[in-house]
């Protein structure tokens, strides 16, 4: 049974951690010196906020402050218990629905799982938590465990630590942080939790409890506690009778005490259970050990000296970068940061060298990393590994940090036999093989920090690049990471770019279309390439020509794809990751034609606080899809669009959202413009009592704003007055005659030098 594994005794020579006592351990470090540290389950940040104690390794539990936090019916257990088997990560709705219903929802299954997430946030604020701990993630929801316990977490840094100990050769601080593992351990996992996703996780973890197990066993039998470990295995082989690893380990034991016949009947044991179930023979090591006990070889009676044997990895050398960028231009500050990661002394000891390239979908960031690898790829004499960390396709998931490690100790010589199953135990096993080594790594399209924690080496000898849209704050904090940002490119080095593709020559025949197409495609490299492939398979086309289709908005992003790319697809990756409210403010914003705006046409536009707009503006610019123009002269942050990204949002508003809703956000933001602008006017004219009282009819209701803009009314219509006058036209545009002619009657109004451009509104098209 699952939940037989036997409870192991805690001896005195260990200092137990255990949650709820203290966030430290104490572990030996050389063997025998005691240093204590922080254990991974606990992620206590010392607000003084409530922390919450999960457990999933035995019955589903909660606890806050000692006291057990009741958790609701089956569904609300089930949607917990896959929100802690993925901690960090967002679980869909759909999965959620799945493992309630396995395969058979309710027309009300999506609304039934958000009563049980609200149901659970609530029960967790009423202990105290004033943070969320289950956020609402686009598509389903995140465990935030910031602050809180999770027992497996412990567990899996406890293992890795035994596994460090094993490769120090300290068998007894190993066998003490296994022993410490398994404690953590209160019977089946998960017990009482239904449902098939949760049913398969439950067979990984306890997998993984054996395996522990089995190594905990070995350092027990190196160091000669062979007595003590005979009670245990005879559990675990009647529980799991073709498990020749434990059967292996309790003959040898068994023999070891001088009970020879007993490890004799061991081995019969198995071999019936072996054929009758499985119609094979025993193992080779299994039938290896029988017979040396026959002939008592003496090696039997001396442990082993290392445990477990260290795999026997040929010394391959990698070379994994994808084709290096042919037509590459540019990039001369990114590629001086980026070869300041590499030190001229090989033989130095310095710290890892760890560097993050991030920008906007389009700009170039995996090219630059390539580009840059090859031209060091000799300054790393023990090879190259290469990930590509990205969907490979728009609706599939990206690969696992467990995949790719893999994969990567294949590359460097591992045998696929000798690959452990464990996580802990690969990631463990990936550090020792690099250790000494210098070798570059490149991880290409990281989605979230979590994905490339266990890829990232701890030999300081090695070189890590990460290529990411995100910003990877704890990438900075944990590994002092390089950051190096990537955007546009200049217009001179964007023309050059188009140039190496299609032909200098046919460039500077017809320079002032160049520079035009190039700022059409937004001044990226992928865009530029995809119109550069266009021309170079038509060379009929005049470069003005394929301007000439460019023009037009409507049609801009499906004349910037060709088969397999596409700036649709980009963005949609870094779309689909957004919360719901994150991603309405994406498609209204795309609605404006405005060339900046600051956060309160946010917040008029989705009719909301300011204070949850700029949250959700954050998230945005975290995602690259939104970009800080600057401040005004009110001390307000602004924001602006590129281009295309702007198209996607519109695009995206018409898809899914609704004339009258669109054009109510419109009308909101409008009239926001015409208050605030009114309220700028008369406080030119008039200088009122900067300590405005209250907010206009019509307009933001923030009081805070209206006091800068009473202090600073000419600053702020100067820095609004491009977008006022595009204000002006797309009202008109749309038949918000009212609007547009109060603001072009108010901005005409202005001295001259303000207004340059204001025209009165034209009629709307019939």
């Amino acid at each position: 049974m699952p939940g037989s594994l036997p409870r192991l005794p805690v001896r005195p020579v260990l200092t137990i951690f255990r949650a709820g006592d203290s966030t430290a351990a104490s572990t030996r470090t050389p063997c025998g010196g005691n240093r204590t540290e922080e254990r991974g389950g606990y992620m206590g940040s010392g607000t003084g906020q409530t922390q919450l104690h999960f457990r999933i390794l035995g019955p589903l539990s909660v606890t806050a402050q000692g006291r057990a936090v009741p958790i609701g019916g089956s569904r609300q257990r089930t949607i917990l218990a896959m929100l802690l088997l993925h901690p960090g990560n967002v679980v869909s709705v759909d999965a959620l629905v799945e493992a309630v219903w396995n395969g058979r929802p309710p027309a009300t299954a999506r609304t039934q799982v958000a009563i049980c997430i609200a149901a659970l946030r609530k029960r967790f604020k009423a202990e105290g938590c004033d943070d969320e701990v289950i956020l609402t993630t686009h598509p389903g929801y995140v465990l935030a465990l910031d602050h809180h316990y999770l027992d497996v977490t412990e567990f899996d840094q406890l293992v890795a630590d035994a596994q460090d100990a094993v490769r120090r050769q300290c068998p007894a601080d190993a066998a003490a942080l296994y022993e410490e593992a398994l404690g953590l351990w209160q019977g089946p996992a998960l017990a009482g939790v239904a449902g098939t996703q949760v049913e398969d996780e439950i067979q990984r973890l306890e997998e993984l409890r054996l395996a522990t197990y089995d190594s905990f066993v070995e350092v027990q039998l190196e160091l000669g506690h062979h007595r003590e470990i005979i009670p245990g295995l005879v559990s675990v082989v009647r529980d799991h009778p073709l498990r020749e690893r434990s059967r292996h380990a309790l003959m040898l034991a068994q023999y070891r005490v001088g009970r020879r016949a007993e490890a004799m009947e061991t081995f019969r044991e198995g071999w019936e259970q072996s054929v009758e179930g499985l119609g094979l023979e025993p193992g080779p090591e299994l039938q290896e050990l029988h017979t040396a006990i026959l002939q008592d070889d003496p090696g039997l009676v001396t442990p082993a000296t290392t445990v477990p044997k260290a795999p026997s990895a040929e010394r391959r050398m990698p070379m994994e970068l994808p084709a290096d960028v042919p037509d590459f231009v540019g990039r001369g500050p990114q590629l001086a940061a980026l070869g300041r990661l590499v030190s001229d002394d090989e033989d130095a000891h310095t710290p890892l060298s760890v560097g993050l390239v991030t920008g906007p979908a389009g700009a170039g960031k995996s090219g630059l990393a390539i580009h840059w690898a090859h031209r060091v790829a000799e300054r790393f004499p023990d090879g190259l590994l290469f990930a590509d960390l990205g969907p490979q396709q728009e609706h599939q998931e990206p690969p696992t940090a467990d995949a790719v490690l893999g994969r990567f100790l294949s590359s460097l010589g591992v045998p696929a036999t000798e690959i452990p199953s464990v996580p802990a135990e690969r990631v463990a096993l990936y550090r020792s093989v690099l250790a000494g080594r210098r070798v570059l790594i490149v991880l290409d399209n990281a989605q979230t920090f979590e994905q490339i924690r266990s890829l990232i080496p701890g030999g300081s000898r090695c070189c890590v690049l990460v290529t990411s849209r995100g910003e990877l704050e704890q990438l900075l904090i944990r590994h002092g990471a390089v950051r190096i940002g990537v955007d546009a490119l200049p217009v001179q080095e964007a023309v050059s770019l188009l140039g190496r593709v299609i032909g200098a020559a046919r460039v500077d025949d017809a320079r002032q279309d160049a520079v035009q197409l190039v700022e059409l495609c937004d001044r990226l490299p992928l865009t530029i390439r995809v119109a550069a492939a266009r021309l170079a398979a038509k060379p009929h086309w005049p470069i003005g020509y394929l301007v000439s289709r460019l023009t037009p908005e409507q049609s801009r992003l499906d004349e910037l794809s060709v088969a397999g790319t596409q700036m649709r697809s980009a963005f949609a990756l870094s779309y689909r990751a957004l919360s719901p409210d994150a991603a309405l403010l994406y498609r209204r914003l795309g609605l404006l034609e405005a060339p900046d705006f600051a956060a309160w046409v946010g917040a008029a536009l989705l009719d909301r606080d300011l204070a949850g707009t700029e949250k959700l503006i954050d998230q945005l610019i975290a995602a690259q899809l939104l970009a800080v123009a600057g401040f005004d002269g009110t001390g307000e942050p602004r924001y602006r669009f590129r281009t295309l990204s702007r198209l996607y949002a519109k695009e995206l508003a018409h898809q899914q959202e609704s004339v009258r809703d669109r054009r109510a956000a419109l009308s909101r933001a409008f009239d926001g413009w015409r208050a605030l602008a009114e309220h700028a006017r008369r406080a030119e004219r008039c200088a009122p009592d900067p300590l405005v009282q209250g907010t206009v009819p019509g307009g933001p209701a923030d009081a805070a704003l209206y006091g800068r803009l009473a202090r600073h009314p000419s600053n702020w219509l100067r820095a609004e007055r491009q977008a006022l006058i595009s204000v002006i036209d797309q009202a008109a545009r749309h038949g918000m005659d009212r609007v547009s002619e109060a603001l072009a009657t108010l901005m005409l109004d202005r001295p001259e030098a303000c207004v340059t451009g204001v025209r009165p509104p034209q009629a709307p098209a019939a």
